[in-house]
């Protein structure tokens, strides 16, 4: 709903607060004598004479956009993370790595371990004589997924990236093939000797270039290329 018009002889003697409910219109005759709603947000302002409507209007404007804006922040608050908090993601946590210059990951490879797990931590704080070499084996592997011997070890996946390689090219020269022989039409007689040598003798009887082109290259007088 927009604002009712107010005219100079129909305007009421200003009250000492007025408010009203309608759209937001900055700059209008009655913005100086009416309170606005902005987003459910009752917005109230003293009545002022004719001449302290600009800076009233100015005010307005201050004022219920900085409502606006807190309204706003605070949804995008509780949509966001419910009351304030924000939740963390898992983006945000240190990960687990493999890599030869950074030997030491910062968490360890095995996050939730199992009874046996835990049973075989526990028996890592006393002496490490009465550990076999399973058992060693098996506390490397809770904290690391890779050795250096197995990180350096090469891999398979360059046959994998080769052999993609060539099935795409082979596609591709099969495509070129059937767009040859289904797609493209006869080569055009432009491209029959015949018709090239015709072209040639044309361009030497029209002297096209004499000066650094073919036809400086030709000898007029005997009718012969030049040597």
């Amino acid at each position: 709903m927009g604002s009712e018009p107010c005219t100079g002889n129909d305007r009421k003697p200003p009250r000492p607060f007025a408010t009203r409910t309608a759209d937001l219109h900055f700059g209008s005759e009655c913005s100086a004598a009416a309170g606005w709603r902005v987003s459910g947000v009752h917005v109230l302002f003293p009545a002022v004479a004719d001449g302290q409507r600009p800076k009233a209007e100015r005010m307005l404007a201050t004022r219920a956009f900085r409502l606006v804006g807190k309204r706003a922040l605070s949804t995008s608050v509780c949509l966001r993370g419910g009351h304030g908090v924000a939740k963390v993601e898992d983006y945000s946590l240190p990960a687990y790595f493999d890599r030869r210059e950074n030997p030491l990951p910062e968490i360890k490879y095995v996050q939730e371990l199992s009874v046996e797990q835990r049973s075989l931590k526990e028996k890592e704080k006393g002496s490490w004589t009465t550990l076999s070499n399973d058992e060693k084996v098996a506390l490397y592997r809770i904290s690391f997924k890779e050795s250096f011997a197995e990180m350096d070890k090469g891999t398979g996946e360059w046959k994998s990236v080769f052999g993609g390689i060539l099935f795409f090219i082979g596609f591709t020269g099969f495509v070129v093939l059937w767009q040859r022989k289904y797609v493209y039409g006869d080569v055009p007689h432009t491209f029959d000797p015949e018709y090239k040598q015709k072209e040639l003798q044309r361009m030497l009887d029209m002297r096209i270039n004499p000066v650094q082109g073919i036809s400086a290259k030709w000898d007029y007088e005997n009718n012969a290329w030049k040597k």
